[in-house]
């Protein structure tokens, strides 16, 4: 069994010498580093906080954050938020219940009092400022983003959970095992795509299938490249674009309907066209993937369904290309339903600035920041149905928020939007 070695700054920290803030952060990475037999800790660059949602948190959550807190508990490293259950700048506007949004606002009232940005979106690696380059070491807990920076910026972040990325922030240390290691990061499933991908659906679609067959596997596409325009300069990264919007589509379903914190595409991915097939274990199993009706009809969950209470678009958030796309679709016609565009606040600004947000919100949808509608209480909003072309979406929505779904095309979800209805013939047939 691999003991873990601590340095003589980190035992003091463990014993309480640094205040029992980060005494308790340490004792939460330490535990992890015994537990999955790591030999020393790590030091990272950034960190990423899910649990942000008071809806998931409840009062029981929020006093254990206000506690630690109070213990002097503050981040040393750059650390982002997940989305919160509403926006924070409209919330009355868009209906939600003071009783669900004064805890909401005062949990991240907690998250600034430990000295962390208020980005309040999943998709951190949108934000210039805060793209990790490859090999930087990351706590990231959001399993969409930790899929999309191992596998398509080549950083190294295992899928933490939301008290232990926190842990490694206020610390500046993760504990080094799993996906910090080169071992750790080779793939032991090879997967042969034979069916066509046109759409972000069905790159959510194949994330579906292939996120089931492989768990918590690392699989390693040998044909996906062709369906894939190159990928942006990293200067262009966050505008978000073709390549981007369909990789963070596929990861956030391929994380959602199994446990996949890394991929690899032939030719592609920056450690693929770094080593090739030597990242392949010998044993590695083998998926061929010959259509996507299972996850359609898995995803397209009611197909009953034709009146739709709420459209949404940008599960992972929405980049400043969906944005455009939207705008082009909705600009000057008239919704006859509710249209969430969510994104992050930094995206929206942008969006603003570039015409795309007065667009949508001219026709009656809205681009709303800081949250989305998995983690927002739809129940209270009286959301009963709803349609998206977001695998992940498609996926947590109906449990956490008792919705009927319907999923196909972004073209699709939108034609619903204007006309209120999902169309007869427009089932998510691809």
């Amino acid at each position: 069994m691999t003991t873990l070695h601590l340095t003589a700054e980190e035992k003091a920290i463990l014993a309480g010498e640094e205040g029992p803030g980060r005494q308790r952060a340490m004792e939460i990475v330490a535990a992890l580093g015994w537990i999955y037999n790591a030999e020393r800790l790590l030091p990272i660059v950034h960190a990423h906080i899910a649990g942000v949602s008071y809806k998931n948190l409840g009062e029981a959550g929020l006093a254990f954050l206000s506690q630690w807190a109070d213990e002097g508990a503050r981040v040393t490293v750059p650390t982002s938020l997940n989305p919160m259950g509403m926006e924070e700048a409209r919330w009355q506007e868009i209906g939600f219940d003071p009783e669900f949004a004064l805890p909401q606002l005062r949990t991240v009232d907690v998250f600034r009092r430990m000295g962390i940005t208020p980005t309040l979106s999943c998709t951190p690696y949108l934000f210039t400022a805060q793209m990790p380059r490859p090999g930087d070491h990351l706590a990231w807990s959001e399993s969409s983003a930790v899929v999309f920076a191992n596998s398509v910026l080549a950083a190294r972040s295992n899928r933490e959970g939301g008290p232990s990325a926190l842990a490694a922030a206020i610390i500046g240390r993760t504990a080094a095992y799993g996906l910090h290691l080169e071992a750790g990061r080779r793939a032991n499933w090879i997967v042969d795509v034979e069916v066509p991908l046109h759409s972000v659906a069905d790159f959510g679609a194949l994330g579906y299938m292939v996120g089931k067959a492989v768990g918590n596997g690392i699989p390693y596409f040998r044909d996906l490249a062709p369906w894939l325009s190159p990928l942006p300069a990293r200067d262009r990264l966050a505008d978000g674009g073709p390549a981007i919007d369909r990789l963070k589509a596929m990861g956030a379903a391929l994380a959602a309907y199994g446990a996949v914190p890394l991929y690899h595409i032939a030719n592609y991915t920056p450690e693929a066209i770094a080593k090739g097939e030597t990242l392949i274990v010998p044993d590695a199993h083998t998926l061929r993937v010959e259509h996507l009706a299972p996850a359609i009809a898995a995803m397209d969950a009611n197909p009953e369904v034709t009146q739709i209470d709420l459209v949404t678009i940008g599960c992972p958030h929405a980049s400043l290309h969906e944005l455009s796309l939207v705008a082009d679709f909705v600009g000057g016609k008239s919704l006859r339903t509710k249209l969430w565009v969510t994104t992050g606040r930094i995206t929206r600004q942008r969006g603003l600035e570039a015409g795309y947000v007065q667009r949508i919100e001219a026709a009656g949808g809205l681009v709303v920041a800081d949250t989305c509608a998995v983690v927002a209480p739809l129940r209270s909003l009286h959301i009963h149905t709803m349609a998206t072309n977001a695998g992940k979406m498609a996926c947590y929505a109906p449990a956490h928020s008792g919705v009927k779904m319907r999923f196909g095309t972004l073209e699709q979800c939108l034609e619903a939007a204007v006309t209120g209805a999902w169309a007869a013939d427009t089932a998510a047939t691809h």
